[in-house]
């Protein structure tokens, strides 16, 4: 399923394209966590050094999704503001 899933993003040209999501878990001490994407179960790691605003748990953020060295990581997160 995880496959799949990067290979539609990638092969799709998509993997730029700015993404919505939830915060699913964050670790501000580990400084790692995840994010549910959007109309989708699946989730993607989002590490500290790519965060544009402080994330906790259950915000709404917008992200891009670049490929990392163990897989796909969420990159230039953003809180969504109400």
């Amino acid at each position: 399923m995880i496959r799949s899933f990067i290979n539609k993003l990638f092969n799709s040209n998509k993997a730029s394209e700015t993404k919505e999501g939830t915060v699913k878990f964050f670790n501000a001490k580990k400084g790692f966590g995840f994010i549910t994407i959007k109309d989708s179960e699946e989730e993607i790691f989002v590490h500290t050094t790519n965060l544009v605003d402080k994330i906790r748990e259950k915000n709404k953020v917008t992200f891009n999704v670049e490929k990392g060295k163990k897989g796909l990581i969420a990159t230039n997160v953003r809180v969504i503001k109400k």
